[in-house]
């Protein structure tokens, strides 16, 4: 889920386009395919499973297999 604090989120999907405005959210099911483009800086706040993966499904030195406890 991504909530935008500030500006304009345009969601690119493969079949579509959402416009998400200052105030609104936007929920990407599990493994739809999803580009997020912005015409300027927009203030986001990400809420997702702590198990999903900041890499997706690609594994490299930068992926955190285990969390840190906040």
């Amino acid at each position: 889920m991504l909530l935008v604090a500030k500006c304009t989120l345009h969601m690119n999907f493969r079949d579509r386009e959402a416009i998400v405005n200052e105030g609104e959210f936007i929920i990407v099911p599990h493994a739809v395919q999803h580009m997020p483009v912005a015409d300027e800086a927009v203030h986001i706040l990400l809420l997702e499973p702590k198990t999903t993966l900041h890499t997706g499904n690609i594994f490299k030195e930068r992926t955190v297999n285990q969390l840190e406890r906040i």
